[in-house]
Parts: C-alpha cells; sequence; structure tokens
C-alpha cells in the first residue's frame, strides 16, 4: 500500500503579502521592545522590577522578544515566531491584568496581532507536519 503526501497549497499572494507587512510591523515592534529591555531602559528595569521576579526574567523575555522577531522575517518560520510571540504575549496580558498597574491593552494587540499572523501563515505548519509524516 503506498500513500501519496500532498503538501498544503501555497497562499494566495494577497494573503503572502499581507503577512509580510505584519510579519515586518511585529518584527519591528518586538525588535523596539525586545531591544529596550536588553538595553536596560529604565522603564523597563522598573517594570520588571514591580512584576518581582527579578532582571533576569527582563533579559530572558528580550531574547525571547528579539528571537521572534527575527523569526517572524526567516521564511518559513514567521508561523513558529508567531505563536511563540503569542505565549509571550498572553503572559504579558496575565502580568499586567495581575501585577501590574499598566494597562494591558498594547500586549492584547500584540496578542491578536501575533495570532492574525499564525493564521495568515498556516501553511507553514502544515508544510512541516507533512514533511514529518
Amino acid at each position: 500500500m503506498s500513500q501519496t503526501l500532498a503538501l498544503p497549497a501555497s497562499p494566495s499572494r494577497g494573503r503572502n503579502v499581507t503577512a509580510w507587512i505584519l510579519s515586518v510591523v511585529l518584527a519591528l515592534a518586538y525588535l523596539a521592545a525586545g531591544g529596550a529591555k536588553l538595553a536596560g531602559v529604565p522603564m523597563m528595569v522598573q517594570t520588571f522590577d514591580q512584576i518581582g521576579v527579578g532582571q533576569w526574567f527582563r533579559i530572558v523575555t528580550g531574547l525571547v522578544e528579539v528571537a521572534g522577531a527575527v523569526a517572524l522575517l526567516v521564511p518559513g518560520y514567521a508561523f513558529f515566531g508567531a505563536v511563540w510571540l503569542a505565549a509571550t504575549m498572553a503572559g504579558a496580558v496575565l502580568a499586567h491584568l495581575l501585577v501590574l498597574p499598566t494597562p494591558a491593552a498594547p500586549a492584547v494587540l500584540l496578542l491578536i496581532l501575533d495570532v492574525a499572523l499564525a493564521w495568515l501563515r498556516r501553511d507553514q505548519s502544515a508544510r512541516l507536519a507533512a514533511r514529518l509524516r
């Protein structure tokens, strides 16, 4: 018995252009945010002091954001970068709602945009799954 595995069809041109624009916008946002955390911008240091976990968590979060931003721009990895960053933003939303006195709206917006990008790039996960079978 022989099985033929067909890769999913490529996304439409419009969907691809939209995904690339969203990838670039999100990558710029995460590079700025992650860079600020890694650079030790005083506001970021203060925010992570309020969270109470320690400054090591600021560094880890900055590295996660920068790595995710890079993944958004590497063909074939945008889906995984978007999911990675969506999980990060889910944690940020919880931190804003439960610990921080600042509004959660920016983190919620980034979470929504990450989920939208993951949906636009869902073909990447399907292709990987087909190759792994």
